[in-house]
C-alpha cells in the first residue's frame, strides 16, 4: 500500500496539554513538517517565550530556547547574529508579540533581522486567564472586558501584520488561519516560505496564524472554528500582506 502518512521526526510523540480545540497543536505539527521537509532539523533553533506555548519545546524534537515574556525577538536576534548559519524562529502569541513585546517586534522587523516569526493570533491572553489582548475584537468579551471591548475605552484591535508590512526591513508577511483543512494547507505553505526566506538570507518574515481558543472564547471547538470564519476574518483578512 502507498504510504500517505508519517509522523514528523521533529515532533515528539507525547500527549498534548493544550485545551480541546486549541490551534497550537496544529501549528506545532506544521512547523515540524516544514523543518523535516527542508532538512534543517540539525540547524533550526526555536524561541518559545511565556504564553500558552511556553512549553513548545516539549513537543518539538529540535533545539529550542526559552525567553522572557515579549523578548523572543531580542533573544532570536542575539542567537542569529552569533550563529548566522542557524535557522532561528520565534513562536509567539498576540499578547507576547503585539503587546508586551511590541518594541522588540517592531525594531527587529525594522532592522530587517534575518529571522522567521510564527505569530499565533487567538485574540486573547490564553495562559494568564483570558484577558483582553491587543487583537481582541470590538465587542468581544474577555476576563477584563466582561461587557465587550469598547473602542472609546480600549482602542481598536491592533493589526500588527499590516503595521509590519509598511517597514522596509520586512520581506514577507502573510496572514493564514487554521479553521478548515484547506486553510491549514495554506498555513503550511506560508510557514515554509518564511523559513525559505531566512535560508536564502532575504530578511525578516512573519506568518500570522488565526487560531481558536475555545476555552476563553467560551465556545465549543466547532463554534470556535466557525467564529474564526464568520467573525474574526472580517477584522483580520487572510492573504499575503507583503
Amino acid at each position: 500500500m502507498k504510504k500517505i502518512f508519517s509522523h514528523p521526526k521533529s515532533l515528539r510523540k507525547i500527549p498534548t496539554h493544550y485545551c480541546a480545540g486549541c490551534g497550537h497543536g496544529i501549528a506545532h505539527r506544521l512547523i515540524a513538517e516544514v523543518v523535516d521537509e527542508l532538512n534543517i532539523r540539525e540547524k533550526v533553533i526555536g524561541i518559545a517565550p511565556v504564553g500558552c506555548a511556553v512549553v513548545a519545546y516539549d513537543y518539538w524534537d529540535f533545539d529550542c530556547c526559552e525567553s522572557a515574556h515579549g523578548r523572543a525577538l531580542a533573544v532570536a536576534t542575539g542567537i542569529k547574529r552569533c550563529r548566522p548559519e542557524k535557522v532561528v524562529f520565534t513562536y509567539q502569541g498576540d499578547g507576547d508579540l503585539a503587546a508586551i513585546g511590541t518594541n522588540e517586534t517592531i525594531h527587529a522587523a525594522n532592522r530587517g533581522e534575518n529571522l522567521t516569526v510564527i505569530f499565533i493570533n487567538n485574540a486573547v491572553y490564553g495562559m494568564t486567564g483570558g484577558q483582553m489582548a491587543p487583537t481582541t475584537l470590538v465587542g468581544q468579551k474577555t476576563a477584563t472586558t466582561p461587557y465587550g471591548r469598547k473602542v472609546n475605552l480600549h482602542g481598536w484591535p491592533l493589526k500588527i501584520s499590516e503595521i509590519l508590512g509598511l517597514l522596509k526591513g520586512v520581506v514577507y508577511v502573510e496572514r493564514v488561519s487554521l479553521h478548515a483543512p484547506l486553510e491549514v494547507l495554506k498555513a503550511k505553505s506560508a510557514i515554509k516560505q518564511a523559513f525559505l526566506n531566512q535560508i536564502q538570507n532575504k530578511g525578516f518574515s512573519l506568518v500570522e496564524i488565526l487560531s481558536a481558543c475555545p476555552t476563553y472564547w467560551q465556545m465549543s471547538p466547532r463554534e470556535a472554528l466557525d467564529w474564526i470564519k464568520e467573525v474574526m476574518i472580517k477584522e483580520f483578512p487572510l492573504g499575503r500582506i507583503k
